[in-house]
C-alpha cells in the first residue's frame, strides 16, 4: 500500500461534486493536448466501422462522454457542423483544443468540418462558434428522412440522435396505423411514421417552439401538418377522452429525474403516463415507451411499466427492449452510460 500511495495511476479533470476526478488517461506520464485528437480519431473510426454514417445519414454522435474515454464531453455532428457540449470545467477550459482535434481527426479520415459550435452549459460563458459559422436551422439526413436542426436554440445539441434506430423500428411498424407521438419535440417519430404510410399522425408537445419545428419537418418531408395535426398541449390533458383512437402511441418524455432525490416522483410520473396510455389505446395496439433518466435503471423502469400494466387491467406483452445506438457507446466499466431504456409493448 505504501508503494501504491506514491504511484501515479492516471490523469483527469478535477471538479468539486459527487465525482471529484474524471479520468481521461491511465498512465504515469501526462498525455498532453494530443489526447483529444487521439481519442476523437478512435471514436470516429468506430462510427465508420459500425456504419453509422452513410449517404442517407449524416447526423451522429462523435463523442459520448465516458463511452469514448472523454467523460464530460459530448460532440454531435450535423452534416459538416460539430456541436460541442462540456459538462465539466476541465472540458470547458479545453474547448479550443477539442475544436482543433475534431477538425483534424475528421478531415484526416475524409470528412470536412465547416463549423464547430460550442453550446455552453456554464452561466458566465456564452455559446460561441469556435470555428466558422453556420446558419440554423440546418437540414440533416437520417435514414433518408430530412430534419431541421437548431443547435443554437434547441434542446441539448438540437436533435435527439439517440433515438435514431428506435425511430426506424417505429416506422417499420407504422403502416396504415393511427399514431400519437407525445412529447414529440421536433417530430422525429412522426416523420418516420408518415414515411412508412401511417394513415394519421398526431404530434403533441407542451412547447410552441417544438411544435413549430415539427410542422416545418413535416412540410420538409412532403406532409401536410394540417392533416396530421400538431398540437401544443400537456400530454395528460390531450389524451383525456381519446379512448380507442390510436393504434400506436409513443411515450418519450424528458427525464423525469436527473438526481436520485427525484427518483421516487419520476417513477410515479412514468407509472401514471404509461397506465393512462394503456387504458386508452385500441385493442391490439402498440406502445413505444422510454425513459432517459439515468437514475432510473433498466430494472426499475421495467418494474414501473409492470405496475402501470397491472393498473390498466390490460393484457400486455413485451415485443422489444430498446436502448441507445452504437454512436452512444457504453463503457464496460461505466454501465451508468446506458441511460436510454425503452420497451415496445403489445396491448390487448
Amino acid at each position: 500500500m505504501k508503494d501504491l500511495a506514491k504511484k501515479t495511476l492516471g490523469f483527469g479533470h478535477y471538479q468539486k461534486g459527487t465525482i471529484t476526478v474524471r479520468i481521461i488517461w491511465i498512465g504515469a506520464v501526462p498525455p498532453g493536448d494530443s489526447i483529444y485528437r487521439s481519442k476523437i480519431t478512435i471514436a470516429f473510426r468506430q462510427r465508420l466501422e459500425t456504419q453509422i454514417t452513410s449517404d442517407n445519414t449524416n447526423a451522429f454522435r462523435l463523442v459520448h462522454g465516458e463511452g469514448d474515454g472523454l467523460p464530460g464531453l459530448i460532440v454531435d455532428i450535423y452534416n459538416d457542423v460539430a456541436v460541442v457540449q462540456a459538462h465539466t470545467v476541465g472540458m470547458h477550459r479545453d474547448r479550443y483544443f477539442i475544436c482543433d482535434a475534431i477538425k483534424m481527426s475528421m478531415e484526416e479520415l475524409g470528412i470536412s468540418v465547416s463549423a464547430v459550435y460550442y453550446k455552453s452549459l456554464f452561466e458566465k460563458t456564452e455559446s460561441e462558434y469556435l470555428l466558422g459559422m453556420a446558419g440554423v436551422p440546418h437540414v440533416v439526413l437520417e435514414h433518408g428522412n430530412k430534419f431541421y436542426v437548431d443547435w443554437e436554440d434547441g434542446q441539448k445539441t438540437g436533435f435527439f440522435l439517440d433515438q435514431r434506430e428506435n425511430r426506424k423500428l417505429l416506422g417499420e411498424m407504422s403502416k396504415y396505423k393511427t399514431i400519437l407521438n407525445t412529447f414529440c419535440y421536433t417530430g422525429g417519430f412522426s416523420v418516420y411514421a408518415l414515411q412508412n404510410q401511417a394513415s394519421l399522425v398526431h404530434s403533441v408537445d407542451a412547447s410552441e417552439k417544438a411544435i413549430e419545428m415539427t410542422r416545418k419537418n413535416l412540410v420538409l418531408n412532403g406532409f401536410d401538418p394540417h392533416l396530421h395535426e400538431c398540437v401544443v398541449s400537456d400530454t395528460f390533458d390531450f389524451i383525456k377522452n381519446k379512448k380507442d383512437v390510436y393504434d400506436l402511441m409513443v411515450l418519450d418524455p424528458p427525464a423525469f429525474a436527473k438526481h436520485k432525490d427525484a427518483r421516487h416522483q419520476a417513477v410515479k410520473g412514468y407509472q401514471r403516463l404509461n397506465a393512462e396510455a394503456m387504458k386508452i389505446i385500441r385493442p391490439g395496439g402498440i406502445i413505444f415507451t422510454f425513459s432517459c433518466s439515468q437514475v432510473v435503471d433498466k430494472q426499475l423502469f421495467y418494474d414501473t411499466i409492470v405496475s402501470a400494466g397491472i393498473q390498466s387491467g390490460r393484457e400486455i406483452k413485451v415485443l422489444h427492449r430498446l436502448s441507445q445506438p452504437a454512436d452512444h457507446p457504453v463503457s464496460l466499466y461505466h454501465p451508468e452510460g446506458e441511460y436510454l431504456k425503452g420497451l415496445v409493448l403489445f396491448v390487448n
